[in-house]
This record gives structure tokens, C-alpha cells and sequence, in this order.
């Protein structure tokens, strides 16, 4: 029995965000390795400084991967960007593995960095390409779920070497960097058998290829389905106008109006994301930890029960996000966001932590951690990835991915470098910055943010042409070309289908 293709296209974008789970499982592992005291004793007890380089040279090295992504996706295609950004990875896995030195150590984080900033800027929007629009949102949203298992599985492969080898054999972290290659490798060997996305061949001059890959993806190779050949009509003309109006290089997306619209959209997206206070709540709750005593292992214990409600929450996304949509998850999720820093700013205020001696306070403040972890989790965390990649045209939708990618990784890296020490030196006050950021978030995309939800790629562009910059005043329906609906019930009447293809598929 063929598998239906929704279902296959969902196993592919599976495989494909193995890429992501490199980038989850870096972030984690990192923690564990710069504890180990064999860490400390093959680099000379490394100083703060040096510490802190080890950690941000990651992220540092994902944000010009970003930048070379958009290139490498519109030069290469897809695929091809995704295997060399795997490969890329592998190269700073190795050299991460085999440090003798801290030098390469930095080496091995940059190169890696640059090799995730690749993947999670190309993986995106190789699944939007690939997806039927009716489930574009849960396969996207894949991204951050897959992120969330590499997460999951650094703390528990860390803990295993952490406990299983002793401080002073370097297996104790040498094993989980290494680890980490297996999946890269196996991205980069495999991705090759799995198909291009269409709107690339397309756009490259191989629309044979690109009609044959829609059939395999949508209607079990059958290249005279009417749904087919309505999105590769779709998709030929939207390319066409594309190349002869749209976007031909870095320049017009900031000079084209609809173009800026949504570069602007995306970059503001991936901002706000960060200035959630994601990072900065993930690092404080470790510290708490430490103050109310709990130390060395127990503190995976808990660590592990915030990975575990991410990915209930970021399953509970894939599940309904292309039935609620894209817009209001994402102002109701800042406002949740918001509402849980309201809290955990009041318990740090008035009772301190390692100083008021009120243990019910701190573990309330851990039980807020969790609660945000779902709410982020949930919402801005997948919508992320999801939006951006889906609102760019053919020609825009690399370059315009990459930017945004790159704004995501800039204020990553910024939040990182503050949070210590204004959390030194202000203490919960800083957490004002975040209630503040999150409401702000909720109101901007509530005024700018039109729906994206089940909307073929091709008639994105017809949206944020038409649709006003103030958006709460659109009704549902309003600035829909239903131009696909349409192509496919005249190629059915041509064939004389009796049954709209959409319910075929």
C-alpha cells in the first residue's frame, strides 16, 4: 500500500530536521562539557573569558552560516545546501572532539556554528517548499521540535558520560561531542535520495523535473492529477512574473515594498523571539538551582522535566497550528509569556533567592520556568521558523530566510553576553525588560501580522502587495485570490473528475 503523501511528505521533512537536532543537541551538550573537571584539567582551567568564547564562538559562527545559506540554497538548490552544511558540521564536530587546545576548540564551535546556521536557515524552507499548504505549519514547525528532542538527548547522553567515566578521562566529554557527528553524517549521506524541492527546479529551468517532483510529493507520481498540474501551472506563473518584476538580488528586498514588508516581518519575528527572555530565563533557573542546594546530577532531573514540557508543547503545535492559525498563537503566547516574567519577577523581588531562605518561593519561580517553557514552546518558539519561511516568493525566499536567520542568531548572541551581568548587577529588575518585550511583542504582531495559515506560497505575494500595513481591521477571506481552488476545478473539468482533488490527497 503506497504511503498517502501528506504522510511521506512529513517523513521527509522528518529526516531533513535531523539538521535541527544538531543545533538543539550543540547547545545542550556544551553546558556539560564546560563542567567536567577533565575539561578543566586538559585546558589549564580555562578562565571565565575563555569559557564564555567556548560557548558564544557557536553562535558567532551560525550567524555568517546563516549568511551563506541564502547563496548556497539559490546557487545549489536545497539539497545540496543542506549536505554541505551537514558536512560543514561534521568537520567542526571532529575538530571539537579531537581539541588539544583551546584554539581548536574555538575552531571546532565556529566551524560547527557555521555549519547549524546552514541547516536551520535552509531546512525551514526546504519543508514550506515541499509541504501541501493544509499542513505546511506542522511540518515547519518540525524545526523546533527537533531542536527540542537534540536538546533532550544532550542532557541524557551528557549525563551518561558525565557519570560514566571519571574526572580525569576526557571520554567525559570527548564521547558526547562526538556523538554528535552520527546524525550529520547521516543527513549528509542520505539527503541526496530524497527530492529537490519543485519550486526550485522550476525556477532553475527544469520545470519536467519540477512537475515530476510534485506528482511524486502529491499524487503518487501521477503527473496528470488536477491538483498537480493547478500548483505547477500556479507556481510556472508566479515564477515568470517573478523573474520579471521580483527581487534580483539583496538590494531590492529592501527596495521593493511587499518585499521589505516581509523581510522586515520576518527579521521582526526572529528578534522578538529572543527578546522573550527565552535565554535569559533558561540561564537564571540554573542558577537558582545551585542556590537552593541542588547540585551536580539532580540538577539534570530537573533540567530533563523543562526538556520534556518543550516538547509536549511544540507536539501540541504541530498538532493544531494549521488549525489555529498563525497569528493569534503568537500574540496569546507573548502574552503568556509576559504574564509568567510578571510572576517570577515578583517571587526574585521579594524573596531572594539563596538569601530570603523561602524554598516554597524558589521552587514556585521553577514551576514559572516550566509554565513559561510551555507557553514559549507552544507558540513563538515553532512560529519562529514556520512564518518566515512560508512568505517569501521563490525569489526572495532564501535571501530574505537567511536575513532573518541571521537577526535570530544576532540577538541570541546579545542576550547571551548581558544576561550575566545584569543579572549581577540588577538582579530581577532585569526581568522588567522581558514583561516589557513581551507586551510590546503581542501588540506589534496583533497591528502587523495578517494570517499565512493554509495559504498556497505563490499567492503570499498578492497578500502583502494588497493587504493594509494595519492589519486588525481585515476580515477572514479578505485579500485570498483562491487562484489555486481555481486552477484545479478547471483542469477537473477539463478531465472530467467528479471529485475535487484536494479530497483525493
Amino acid at each position: 500500500m503506497a504511503l498517502p503523501p501528506k504522510w511521506y511528505q512529513f517523513l521527509v521533512s522528518v529526516f531533513a530536521s535531523l539538521g535541527s537536532a544538531l543545533y538543539g543537541y550543540d547547545l545542550g551538550v556544551i553546558a556539560q562539557v564546560i563542567a567536567c573537571k577533565s575539561f578543566a584539567l586538559e585546558f589549564n582551567n580555562p578562565s571565565d573569558n575563555e569559557i564564555g568564547a567556548v560557548v558564544s564562538v557557536f553562535t558567532g559562527g551560525a550567524f555568517f552560516g546563516a549568511a551563506a545559506g541564502g547563496p548556497l540554497g539559490d546557487r545549489f538548490g536545497r539539497k545540496w545546501t543542506i549536505m554541505i552544511g551537514a558536512l560543514i558540521f561534521c568537520l567542526g564536530g571532529g575538530l571539537q572532539t579531537g581539541a588539544r587546545n583551546l584554539s581548536y576548540l574555538y575552531a571546532g564551535r565556529a566551524i560547527a556554528g557555521i555549519g547549524v546556521g546552514v541547516l536551520v536557515m535552509i531546512i525551514p524552507l526546504y519543508q514550506a517548499e515541499l509541504a501541501h499548504p493544509s499542513i505546511r505549519g506542522r511540518i515547519t514547525a518540525l524545526q523546533q521540535f527537533m531542536l527540542g528532542i537534540g536538546a533532550l538527548a544532550a542532557a541524557w547522553i551528557s549525563y551518561g558520560t558525565y557519570v560514566g567515566f571519571s574526572d580525569t578521562n576526557n571520554a567525559q566529554w570527548r564521547v558526547s561531542l562526538g556523538i554528535q557527528i552520527v546524525p550529520a553524517a547521516t543527513l549528509a549521506a542520505l539527503i541526496l535520495l530524497f527530492p529537490e524541492s519543485p519550486r526550485w527546479l522550476i525556477d532553475h529551468g527544469r520545470p519536467d523535473e519540477g512537475l515530476k517532483t510534485l506528482a511524486h510529493l502529491h499524487a503518487h507520481d501521477d503527473i496528470n492529477d488536477p491538483w498537480v498540474r493547478a500548483e505547477f501551472d500556479q507556481i510556472q506563473d508566479a515564477i515568470t512574473f517573478e523573474h520579471e518584476h521580483e527581487a534580483k538580488s539583496y538590494s531590492e528586498l529592501f527596495t521593493d515594498r511587499s518585499c521589505f514588508r516581509r523581510l522586515f516581518l520576518a527579521c521582526s519575528i526572529q528578534a522578538s523571539v529572543q527578546m522573550t527572555g527565552v535565554s535569559a530565563i533558561q540561564y537564571y533557573s540554573v542558577t537558582i538551582y545551585g542556590q537552593m542546594g541542588i547540585q551536580g546530577d539532580e540538577t539534570l532531573k530537573y533540567q530533563a522535566i523543562s526538556s520534556v514540557i518543550a516538547l509536549v508543547a511544540q507536539f501540541c503545535c504541530i498538532m493544531l497550528i494549521d488549525i489555529t492559525g498563525r497569528r493569534w498563537p503568537l500574540i496569546l503566547g507573548n502574552l503568556g509569556n509576559m504574564v509568567t516574567f510578571i510572576i517570577a519577577t515578583i517571587l526574585l523581588a521579594k524573596f531572594p533567592p539563596g538569601g530570603s531562605g523561602n524554598q516554597a518561593a524558589a521552587w514556585g519561580f521553577i514551576a514559572i520556568t516550566w509554565i513559561y517553557n510551555f507557553s514559549f514552546s507552544a507558540t513563538c518558539g515553532p512560529l519562529s521558523w514556520i512564518i518566515p519561511a512560508e512568505i517569501f516568493d521563490t525569489k526572495t525566499r532564501s535571501k530574505g530566510v537567511s536575513i532573518a536567520t541571521m537577526t535570530s542568531f544576532a540577538f541570541n548572541t546579545m542576550i547571551g553576553q548581558v544576561t550575566k551581568p545584569a543579572m549581577t548587577q540588577v538582579k530581577y529588575r532585569f526581568y522588567i525588560l522581558f514583561v516589557v518585550a513581551n507586551l510590546t511583542n503581542a501588540i506589534f504582531f496583533w497591528a502587523i501580522l495578517p494570517e499565512t495559515a493554509k495559504r498556497p506560497l505563490e499567492e503570499m505575494n498578492y497578500l502583502f502587495t494588497n493587504a493594509p500595513m494595519f492589519v486588525p481591521g481585515i476580515k477572514k477571506g479578505e485579500y485570498e485570490t483562491h487562484d489555486l481552488e481555481h486552477r484545479v476545478e478547471e483542469v477537473e473539468a477539463k478531465q472530467g473528475y467528479g471529485t475535487h482533488a484536494e479530497e483525493r490527497i
